[in-house]
C-alpha cells in the first residue's frame, strides 16, 4: 500500500475535439488507464484555451480542425505564451505539410486517427515525460519536408565543438539521451549538458529542430 500512495502523481488531460461523441469517447477510453486523468473537455481553439488556463493540465490532445479558433491557433497561441503543457496533436489529415506546422508550433506529438489505442496511450506518456512522440514514419515525413523548407545554414553547426556535432548526428539519427551516452562512453547528465550547450548554440528549440539541421548538413556534405 505504502508503494501505492508514492507512486507517480496521473498524468492530467484536456481534450480538444468539435465532435462531441469522439471527445467523449476519448475521455472513457483514457479514463481507463489507471495513470491518466481526464480534467475537461473542449469542442474549439477557445475553449481550449480557457481549459487550459482552468486546469494546467500535463498533456493536451488536440484535433487539428475544429470550427472557430483551430488546433493550429491554438499551438501557435500555447507556443506565444511560453506554455509548459505538452500538446499530442490527435488527427486524420494526411499532409505533411500539417505535419510539420505541427512541429512548427511546439506540438510534442503527433497521432492518426487510424492509430490504435496503444498509439495514443505511448504517445501521451511520452511527452508527459518530456519527450517527443511521433512514429518513426511520421518523424522521416516531417524531418524531410522540414529539411525541404529550411533555409537555415547548416553553419548553425559550425559553433559545435566536435563532441557536440557527434551528439547532434546522433540526435538526427533518432537516439535518446541513454543510447548516446553509451554509444560515446559518457553518462546521461554529461549527454544533458552537452545538448544545453548545443541548443544555445544553435538556436533549435528541441530534439526535432536539431535532427534538421543535422540533416541539412549532412545532405549538403553528400
Amino acid at each position: 500500500m505504502v508503494a501505492r500512495n508514492l507512486s507517480k502523481p496521473r498524468i492530467r488531460i484536456v481534450i480538444a475535439d468539435d465532435h462531441t461523441v469522439l471527445r467523449e469517447s476519448l475521455a472513457a477510453l483514457l479514463s481507463t488507464q489507471p495513470d491518466f486523468q481526464v480534467e475537461g473537455g473542449a469542442s474549439n481553439g477557445q475553449e481550449a484555451l480557457a481549459q487550459m488556463q482552468e486546469h494546467h493540465p500535463d498533456v493536451l490532445v488536440l484535433d487539428l480542425f475544429m470550427p472557430g479558433s483551430d488546433g493550429f491557433e491554438v499551438l501557435r497561441t500555447l507556443d506565444r505564451a511560453g506554455s509548459h503543457v505538452a500538446a499530442v496533436v490527435l488527427t486524420g489529415s494526411e499532409s505533411e505539410l500539417d505535419y510539420a506546422q505541427v512541429v512548427k508550433l511546439g506540438g510534442r506529438g503527433l497521432v492518426l486517427k487510424s492509430d490504435g489505442p496503444e498509439r495514443l496511450f505511448a504517445a501521451i506518456r511520452t511527452v508527459a515525460n518530456g519527450e517527443l512522440a511521433f512514429s518513426d514514419e511520421l518523424a522521416q515525413q516531417v524531418l524531410t519536408t522540414m529539411t525541404a523548407e529550411s533555409k537555415t545554414s547548416a553553419n548553425a553547426l559550425a559553433r559545435l565543438s566536435e563532441r557536440e556535432r557527434q551528439i547532434a548526428y546522433y540526435v538526427a539519427r533518432g537516439l535518446k539521451n541513454k543510447d548516446i551516452g553509451q554509444e560515446l562512453t559518457i553518462s546521461e547528465n554529461t549527454v544533458k549538458r552537452h545538448l544545453q550547450s548545443i541548443f544555445t548554440k544553435t538556436g533549435a528549440r528541441d530534439r526535432l529542430e536539431l535532427a534538421v539541421l543535422a540533416l541539412s548538413e549532412v545532405s549538403k556534405a553528400a
